[in-house]
């Protein structure tokens, strides 16, 4: 239980954040095909795998909603000030789980290179969403208070809602960076922060644009979530290339990142990378795989003595 609801709070954490993607997070705590089956069996007709996904995904969104709840109060404060200490903590997360990946996934990989074709097209996607992100749709700052609103810009924002809890379910794409490229990354964070704050005032401004971004977020879930339960099952070898070129080119997004936010500065650089930082994502990413071990030793001890108890 307290593997699952930390490994959702370092997810929303991780999707607060242009670059990197819960999915990835979720992968490396070997979370991730649970994650997927919850979210497809959370709709089943079957009474046991509803009721097994509902508790699976409540233990998960308790970690995310305090992950993400103080991810809208403090990211919007730091990320700016600190993006290149970010940007290298991040780069960390990725370079040192991708080895972690290929060792879990050995079997699923080996002797199946043609399916490198995938992996480069996970690279491509990357790249391309990142230089959209430097174009973004929206120029300027967004007003998403209630008197701001407007029958086409909520239209817009439930539809990249769709697109960007799609990329935060995948592995390699940041729902952030799609946020980014639709021009509404720091009026979505800020709106939360404004919910968030505003409810202690009675201020309620925030509310309706937040319903229907949650609304965005509900049909991009159940949309995207079918295709990859199937995909994961029938064509496990190409996914698992695809996903590690888009965990790759995620590292072009997350140096390419600081162009990207509302007061752009050069992308990350030699100069300006925090070696501290990046060591610290190694070491934050093999302490969780050290955790993840502990904890499936311990279920396994569990299991293994209450099989000895039912024998007697």
């Amino acid at each position: 239980m307290i593997m699952k609801i930390l490994g959702g709070f370092l997810m929303a954490l991780a999707d607060s954040v242009p670059g990197v993607s819960g999915g990835t997070i979720a992968f490396i705590l070997g979370l991730y095909d649970d994650f997927i089956n919850s979210l497809n069996n959370i709709v089943s007709k079957d009474k046991e795998k509803r009721k097994a996904a509902f508790l699976f995904l409540l233990k998960l969104g308790s970690g995310w909603i305090v992950g993400m709840a103080g991810a809208a109060m403090v990211i919007t404060s730091i990320f700016e000030k600190h993006i290149y200490a970010i940007s290298s903590l991040f780069i960390g997360f990725v370079l040192f789980s991708i080895p972690l990946i290929i060792m879990e996934e050995k079997e699923t990989l080996k002797g199946k290179y043609k399916n490198l074709v995938f992996t480069v097209l996970g690279i491509l996607l990357l790249v391309a969403i990142t230089y959209l992100a430097q174009n973004g749709i929206l120029k300027g700052n967004v007003d998403l208070s209630i008197s701001g609103l407007n029958f086409g810009l909520c239209i817009y924002v439930f539809f990249a809602a769709m697109c960007a809890i799609s990329a935060m379910v995948l592995p390699g794409i940041s729902g952030s960076t799609l946020l980014l490229v639709f021009g509404i990354y720091q009026a979505i964070l800020g709106a939360l922060k404004g919910l968030l704050t505003g409810v202690i005032k009675g201020d309620f401004s925030y509310l309706p644009i937040v319903i229907i971004f949650a609304a965005g977020v509900a049909v991009g879930i159940f949309t995207i979530v079918k295709l990859l339960k199937r995909g994961l099952e029938k064509h496990r070898s190409a996914m698992m290339y695809f996903i590690l070129g888009m965990m790759i080119g995620s590292l072009y997004a997350i140096v390419m990142g600081p162009t990207s936010i509302s007061e752009p500065v050069d992308p990350l650089s030699w100069k300006t990378f925090g070696f501290v930082y990046f060591v610290a994502g190694g070491i934050i990413i093999f302490g969780l795989q050290a955790l993840k071990g502990a904890f499936e030793k311990r279920e396994a001890e569990k299991d293994a003595a209450k099989q000895v108890e039912e024998q007697k």
